[in-house]
């Protein structure tokens, strides 16, 4: 492609809205254009980036199975109704009526869709497991639309859905997506951890998101730093081994803790660690109330709590709603002497000696408390976040933390829309049986932008070859020298005669504008011709590592070919 042929509209300045890198970068080197918030138009660099990486997704899709359909955005709210999800999916589900006053839904996902077709076409166990997919745009009507491509309002994803008649056949089929899943990610180079997740709203269980590291993600993935362990923070089991101390136990004594509220106030005024305090909290679990405890120096993991009792909703009652379940304000709660609710504790709580709890009195607390001594847990339980620090739960090395992009998910859903929306099929007995479904996404501009944020400098882009909008950038320094404008144009004949993708800069702008708008989009190789022209001589320029080369145009061809293969 020509570059004056094209449209690259690079700006000189970074807009004053984008705050991540990668929407920084995107806007000034012309790949995308705002619309509205959160909706963008892919310019034509972008849009090659973007079908770069359909390509990887298809090829890994097909390769696993797959088989490519594509179904409607507008999709009618009788199905959403079903499965029971359009009175609890929320606000970011974005409703339109049509003339006729009928409700419809754009598609922020396809469950329903999927499960009404496969009802009405598949019968039989015969025509199982089959699976699904498509690439299409979405819809999410987001409360804060935020760095570019990364949470918009309207995004392209890959949906893939498998149908099983046995739960071992979901476990064969969702180990070769998340293969394909490892495979797709890898293909684009990016920097990535498989990690263990919760399902959240989308029901089912035995569910991995794959997260890219990067400081402006939105998730924290705690892995190990000697294993292949990952796992979203909130899903990563700690293991419960706690030394308790040998001293002996003492007197337990009511004392008085003017003002001190918070586990840091308490324990800085009594002079202990926090890891001897208690801390106390009441949970409202769907409709009843627990009091929890962690020793001072944890969190309470409400995923880990709500997965303990299996609930629907897990909160934290507030300073009222706990001083009217329990009597006391939350600066003084304690568990000593409760009544009339259960209590759970975290193993750490266990191994407390002597420790300190609120004395369920205002501006006291007890000290020299000891746990089943002075008060009765119901349950022990592994309730807390895992921290950096603590032992691997695999128990190979230490967990580390890291920011990470969500930019695939996989999940087992069981019966969970195929029993609310009667998606049967005949089992070889004759016996009517809801399908066992699976359900797979890939964010495919958010790869994109995801790429984009790991390959980047001070000057711009460095895309990895294979997902890069071009692979060569031929840049003519001065179009009005003849030497340099023929040997341009027959470079650029024939490296894309040799199936290599080329854009030729043959503006008339200066080589200071040429050179800064080639770093800016950041092919993975440039090659200047200049003045040694005459000689047949050029430039060759690796972007990602900055090294130069002189070449002559008959050893071109060769040395690209070589230096392809290593980027």
């Amino acid at each position: 492609m020509k570059q004056s042929q094209t449209l690259i509209p690079t700006l000189r300045e970074i807009p004053a809205d984008a705050e991540v890198r990668s929407h920084q970068l995107l806007l000034k080197a012309g790949f995308i254009r705002q619309n509205a918030s959160g909706v963008y138009s892919y310019m034509p660099l972008g849009k090659r980036v973007l079908q770069k990486v359909e390509t990887i997704v298809r090829e890994e899709m097909d390769q696993a199975g797959a088989v490519e359909l594509l179904m409607p955005a507008l999709q009618q709210a009788e199905l959403w109704q079903e499965s029971g999800r359009w009175y609890t999916y929320g606000p970011e589900l974005m409703r339109v009526k049509d003339r006729h006053e009928r409700d419809f839904a754009l598609g922020a996902t396809h469950e329903e869709v999927i499960t009404s077709l496969v009802r009405d076409e598949v019968k039989s166990y015969k025509r199982l497991p089959l699976t699904l997919y498509q690439i299409q745009t979405k819809f999410r009507d987001e409360k804060r639309p935020r760095f570019g491509l990364l949470r918009g309002r309207e995004f392209v994803m890959k949906d893939a859905y498998s149908f099983h008649s046995s739960h071992g056949s979901l476990d064969e089929v969702y180990q070769k997506l998340f293969t394909a899943y490892n495979n797709v990610f890898t293909r684009c180079g990016l920097n990535f951890r498989a990690v263990i997740a919760d399902s959240g709203a989308m029901g089912g269980k035995d569910t991995h998101e794959f997260m890219v590291l990067s400081d402006v993600g939105e998730d924290t993935i705690a892995y190990s730093d000697s294993s292949n362990y990952a796992a979203n923070i909130e899903m990563a089991p700690v293991n419960p081994t706690y030394s308790k101390s040998e001293e002996a136990l003492k007197e337990i004594e009511k004392v008085e803790t003017q003002n001190q509220k918070t586990i840091a106030e308490v324990s800085e005024f009594l002079n202990v660690d926090a890891e001897k305090c208690i801390k106390t909290l009441v949970f409202q679990v769907d409709d009843k109330n627990v009091l929890v405890l962690v020793r001072g120096d944890h969190e309470v993991n409400d995923t880990k709590l709500k997965n303990l009792f299996e609930a629907s909703s897990v909160e934290l009652a507030s300073p009222e709603k706990t001083k009217e379940i329990v009597g006391c304000s939350v600066g003084s709660l304690g568990p000593i002497g409760v009544k009339n609710i259960e209590v759970v504790a975290d193993f750490a709580v266990e191994a407390i000696v002597n420790g300190v709890c609120g004395a369920n009195e205002e501006h006291f607390h007890y000290i020299n408390v000891n746990p089943e001594r002075d008060f009765t847990i119901n349950k022990y339980e592994d309730l807390r976040f895992i921290q950096e620090g603590d032992s691997s739960p695999d128990g190979e090395g230490s967990i580390v933390f890291a920011k990470g992009i969500e930019v695939g998910h996989v999940f087992k859903l069981g019966t969970r829309y195929s029993e609310a929306m009667n998606a049967l099929y005949l089992d070889e007995n004759g016996k009517s049986q809801p399908m066992i479904m699976g359900c797979y996404g890939i964010g495919v501009s958010r790869t994109v932008a995801a790429v984009a944020e790991q390959y980047n400098d001070e000057n711009g882009f460095t895309w990895p070859a294979n997902i890069a909008p071009y692979h060569l950038h031929i840049i003519a320094v001065n179009m009005k020298d003849q030497v340099q404008a023929e040997l341009s144009e027959m470079l650029y004949k024939d490296l894309t005669k040799n199936r290599f993708e080329v854009l030729l800069d043959d503006r008339g702008e200066r080589p200071g504008v040429k050179f800064a708008d080639s770093d800016l989009i950041g092919l993975p190789i440039r090659i200047t011709v200049g003045k040694k022209a005459s000689d047949g001589i050029v430039e060759l320029k690796i972007r990602k590592t900055g090294e130069m080369f002189e070449v002559h145009q008959n050893e071109l061809l060769e040395k690209i070919t070589s230096i392809i293969q290593t980027l």
